[in-house]
């Protein structure tokens, strides 16, 4: 540890500076004058929406070489005005965690492996059950000739992590689609 010599002491740095009230440089450590931002390396800055949950609060992600360095709240954003709470300022565990899973993993019916899949390949998967599951189970009728045009073969069950903006797109989605049983985690 280095000595702080007596020339050195915020009292006498304040004495010999313009600095008479003692509330700049004057009581600066060396420390604070070392110290940087955590966000100055970061090549890449992005606006985006914390993922915990509903309210959407607005969120800066600093990124260096494609990999994220910090989150922080956005001051820009009309919902959060820049604050998060502890869950949204820790979510760049959340990004970089060893146990995060990168991959679509399936396993086929009554299979003891998981298998991997392209993203392409899942996602023509869901949609063939999803038109599948809707052509098969379409009424146009009830019991009592009333028309409903519906599908009872799929529901939605939406989650408190989207936002408002994503819960209205898949309410209509669905009801396009002719689902009745739309319903969110909210509301349970």
């Amino acid at each position: 540890m280095a000595r702080i010599t007596p020339l050195e002491w915020p009292v006498l740095r304040q004495l010999r500076s313009r600095d008479s009230t003692g509330r700049g440089a004057a009581v600066t450590s060396q420390k604070t004058r070392r110290t940087a931002p955590r966000t100055e390396d970061a090549d890449t800055v992005v606006q985006s929406v914390c993922p915990y949950c509903a309210v959407g609060c607005g969120q800066k992600v600093y990124a260096k070489d494609d990999r994220v360095i910090h989150i922080e709240g956005d001051p820009d954003s009309p919902i959060s005005r820049g604050r998060l709470c502890p869950k949204g300022a820790a979510s760049e565990q959340l990004v970089n965690s060893s146990g995060r899973q990168t991959k679509v993993l399936y396993r086929a019916p009554r299979a003891r492996e998981w298998e991997e899949l392209d993203r392409d390949r899942a996602l023509n998967m869901i949609a063939d059950r999803f038109v599948e599951s809707r052509r098969r189970h379409w009424e146009d009728e009830d019991e009592h000739g009333n028309p409903v045009n519906r599908t009872m073969g799929i529901a939605s069950l939406g989650g408190a992590t989207i936002d408002n903006e994503e819960n209205y797109l898949i309410k209509k989605l669905f009801s396009a689609a002719g689902a009745v049983q739309i319903e969110n985690q909210a509301r349970i």
